[in-house]
């Protein structure tokens, strides 16, 4: 993790191989990690950049999993956004 201006922690985590295991549960793992590890103590909002090419329920696995309160997908026709 890594903490910079003002003190926003950022982290970035990867996922399967493609074509290889889930990346919805790649999110979740993440975000298990984050919480055993103390990530998440003191922070008043959290955001997540996920991948729209999830096909494997990467949008649903952290509100199937009490993660979420809130999900806001946000798509543009940029062929790099």
């Amino acid at each position: 993790m890594k903490v910079g201006y003002r003190d926003i922690r950022c982290v970035e985590s990867g996922g399967p191989e493609p074509g290889v295991g889930c990346a919805g549960r790649g999110v979740i793992t993440s975000i298990n990690f984050l919480e055993e590890n103390g990530a998440y103590e003191g922070v008043d909002y959290v955001s997540y950049d996920v991948l729209g090419d999830v096909v494997c329920g990467g949008f649903a696995m952290p509100i199937r999993e009490n993660k979420a309160q809130e999900i806001y997908i946000v798509m543009s026709g940029e062929m790099m956004a």
